[in-house]
């Protein structure tokens, strides 16, 4: 069977990339069995006639109307499967989503009848809001980075923006490429509603967020960027809880310091 993606170098080159990033997420030990999704918007990569496309599964209802969603298609991980398989056959561990015109169901246009990621909630609803307010943000990457996740099972980190400035201050590049921080979303049964709107809510103000006990949540404007975000603050928790083995509280980079990391990148 002919692969969707043979009619469209540009949608096929973006889900190469959604199956590089699955491959790293794996490789770091972040993406545990079936642990973690991603989407990626890619309407603005497709031509008409994949609105027209017959579809080969649904349509099957979403839990709310999503407004913003009328007239896009999307590439979603498939539930139940695993990062490490989505690496190497990215169309066989997931599938091409196309909303349908009453912004309230969902129907599978390519390449296998595979049922999309159990989180598609928090995901569709995270991709409304970033189309409602205008964001070229395309890409939602949920995954278990094991040091981040470790930290949100202390109160203390939990505190908005105290862990923030922790892991901002290990490293200059953790400031530079996550101006924003690290925003907290408290504990939420997942898969629900309840945490796609407290999600929505937190990623207002950041462009990631820890879910609490969970995992974490990044957004950005293409796949490796929000890869690369997570990357970067993983980076700054494994040097905080290394200088706290090693027996010591890491000074971390002072405020003057961070002030002047601020000015200098313009943040």
């Amino acid at each position: 069977m002919e692969s969707i993606l043979e009619e469209n170098k540009e949608v096929k080159d973006q889900i190469d990339r959604v199956a590089e990033v699955a491959g790293y997420l794996w490789a770091k030990g972040w993406a545990e069995r079936n642990g973690g999704n991603i989407t990626l918007n890619i309407t603005s990569y497709v031509d008409d006639s994949w609105f027209s496309k017959k579809a080969i599964a649904g349509p099957f209802k979403l839990n709310m109307v999503l407004p913003h969603l009328k007239h896009t298609i999307f590439y979603a991980k498939g539930t139940n499967k695993r990062m490490r398989d989505l690496a190497r056959k990215p169309m066989e561990n997931g599938s091409i989503i196309r909303i349908t015109d009453d912004c309230l169901h969902y129907e599978i246009i390519g390449d296998l009848p595979v049922e999309p990621t159990s989180e598609l909630a928090s995901h569709l609803s995270i991709h409304n809001d970033l189309i409602g307010k205008g964001s070229n943000y395309k890409a939602v990457v949920h995954t278990h980075p094991i040091e981040l996740v470790a930290m949100s099972h202390h109160s203390a980190f939990l505190e908005k923006d105290k862990l923030s400035h922790i892991l901002w201050s290990m490293i200059p590049e953790t400031r530079a490429f996550c101006p924003k921080g690290l925003g907290i979303v408290p504990y939420a049964l997942p898969s629900s509603q309840a945490l796609a709107d407290l999600t929505i809510a937190t990623l207002q103000d950041y462009d990631v967020v820890m879910w609490e006990k969970h995992g974490v949540v990044s957004i950005a404007a293409d796949v490796m960027e929000a890869f690369d975000q997570i990357d970067v603050l993983t980076k700054s928790a494994q040097i905080y809880q290394v200088a706290k083995n090693m027996g010591f509280e890491p000074e971390g980079m002072s405020n003057q310091r961070m002030d002047e990391l601020q000015k200098a990148f313009k943040l």
